[in-house]
């Protein structure tokens, strides 16, 4: 068994994409907590493997991977078989991975008019059981953790996106350990903003 240190904080919604990827794929993760609040994405050690101080970050017995959709590649390519389904082979498929991903981040933005955008845009995308086609791949790992995150701030009204609705309740069922690699994340994050937003409110009202 391989020994992947995976550098992330359990409110990143990268991270957990990560996360629920080495799951599927029957990976063991060494999880090295990063405070990012307390600053340990800004420590020399930490730069010295990822100079744009970002997480996630991957260290596969001295290959260092930065960026989540660069990560999770390379571990289905690495460890998940010649005929994993995850990252298709199929170029027309595979090409509509990264303008789902770019669409994911775009929207995660804490704004409601982003939010809603990114609701229809993906309701939209879905005219089959996952983002490119009818077999989970990790496009629809990667949307999970933003959009779970999301809708931890902006709950969207969901009948106006039975189709996204429908995706969510399925990967929630299909992901392993669902709940603990994603949902309570998404949850914990949510619960961590608004604690700031009322600690800011509280000192402007000083």
């Amino acid at each position: 068994m391989p020994n992947i240190k995976l550098y992330t904080a359990k409110l990143s919604p990268p991270g957990r994409a990560v996360e629920l990827t080495a799951k599927l794929l029957g990976l063991t993760l060494d999880i090295v907590p990063i405070n990012l609040l307390a600053g340990d994405h800004r420590k020399p050690e930490f730069l010295r493997m990822n100079p744009q101080h970002t997480i996630p970050v991957i260290d596969d017995d001295g290959v260092i991977v930065r960026d989540s959709h660069a990560i999770i590649i390379y571990l289905v390519l690495k460890y998940g078989g010649p005929n994993h389904t995850l990252y298709p082979d199929d170029p027309v498929t595979r090409a509509k991975e990264p303008i789902l991903y770019e669409g994911s981040s775009e929207v995660s933005q804490h704004k409601i008019e982003y939010m809603q955008k990114g609701y229809e845009l993906l309701n939209a995308a879905l005219v089959d059981d996952y983002m490119v086609g009818n077999a989970l791949t990790l496009a629809d790992v990667s949307c999970i953790a933003t959009i779970a995150t999301m809708e931890e701030f902006f709950p969207m009204d969901r009948p106006k996106y039975p189709a996204l609705v429908a995706w969510i309740e399925r990967l929630s069922r299909t992901l392993p350990e669902y709940e603990q690699l994603n949902q309570d994340g998404a949850v914990e994050f949510a619960e961590m903003c608004e604690s700031l937003r009322l600690k800011n409110r509280s000192i402007k009202a000083k």
